[in-house]
C-alpha cells in the first residue's frame, strides 16, 4: 500500500505549488523593460503581466493600468492557461483530500483510497503541465520579440520575477502530483499452489 508519508508530503508540495502558481498570475511582473542600447538609464521600469501594466519611476510611485480589452493582449492564451491550470490544481487537492490514508472521507477501503489518491495526482500533473506550457510559450514571445532586429530598444522586455515564481509553482506541483499518482494499489499476490493444512482429529477417529 502507499505509504501516508509520501502522499502527504506530495499533497504539501502541491498545495505550496498551486500558491506559488495564484501569486504568479495575479503579479503584474511577468516581463520588464530591458536596459539595453540607449536604454540603459531610465527612471521608469515598464512590467507587463497577464492583468496590468505598471510603470515604476525611480521616486516610487507606481502607476498601473488594466487591460480594457482581451483582445489587445497578445498573451491571452497564456491567462487563459494559467486559469485551468489553477483550477484544475485545486480540484486535484480536493479529489486528494478524499485519497489520501491520512483522512477519513472517501472510506475505508484502503485500496479505493489510493486509487482516488492516484487519479488526483494525475489530475495536478495535467494541471501543472498547462502551467509549464503557459510559462514556456509566453518565455518564447518575450525572447522572440528580444532578438527580434525590427523591434523598437526601447520596447524590448526581458523576464520578470512573476514568471519565475509561476514556473516554480508548477514544478513544485509536478514534483507533488508524481508523489500523489505513485499511489498505484499493489495486487496481493495469490500463492500458485494450495497451502497444506494437517489433518484435523476428525480424520484419525
Amino acid at each position: 500500500m502507499a505509504n501516508s508519508g509520501l502522499q502527504i508530503l506530495g499533497f504539501a508540495l502541491s498545495l505550496i505549488g498551486l500558491i506559488g502558481l495564484i501569486i504568479g498570475t495575479i503579479l503584474p511582473q511577468w516581463k520588464m523593460s530591458a536596459y539595453v542600447g540607449d536604454n540603459i538609464i531610465t527612471a521608469i521600469a515598464m512590467y507587463e503581466g497577464l492583468w496590468m501594466s505598471c510603470a515604476f519611476q525611480s521616486t516610487g510611485q507606481i502607476q498601473c493600468k488594466v487591460y480594457d480589452s482581451i483582445l489587445q493582449l497578445n498573451s491571452k492564451q497564456t491567462r487563459a492557461l494559467m486559469i485551468v491550470s489553477i483550477i484544475v490544481t485545486v480540484a486535484g487537492l480536493g479529489v486528494a483530500c478524499m485519497g489520501m490514508k491520512c483522512t477519513n472521507c472517501g472510506g475505508d477501503d484502503k485500496t479505493r483510497k489510493s486509487r482516488i489518491a492516484m487519479v488526483a495526482g494525475i489530475i495536478i500533473l495535467i494541471g501543472s503541465l498547462c502551467a509549464i506550457v503557459a510559462c514556456s510559450w509566453y518565455a518564447h514571445d518575450i525572447i522572440q520579440a528580444f532578438y527580434n532586429p525590427f523591434t523598437p530598444v526601447n520596447t524590448k522586455y526581458e523576464f520578470g520575477s512573476a514568471i519565475f515564481i509561476a514556473w516554480a509553482g508548477s514544478f513544485l506541483a509536478v514534483v507533488g502530483g508524481g508523489m500523489l499518482a505513485a499511489s498505484c494499489p499493489r495486487e496481493k499476490s495469490t500463492p500458485k499452489y494450495p497451502i497444506s493444512r494437517p489433518p484435523s482429529s476428525k480424520e484419525y477417529v
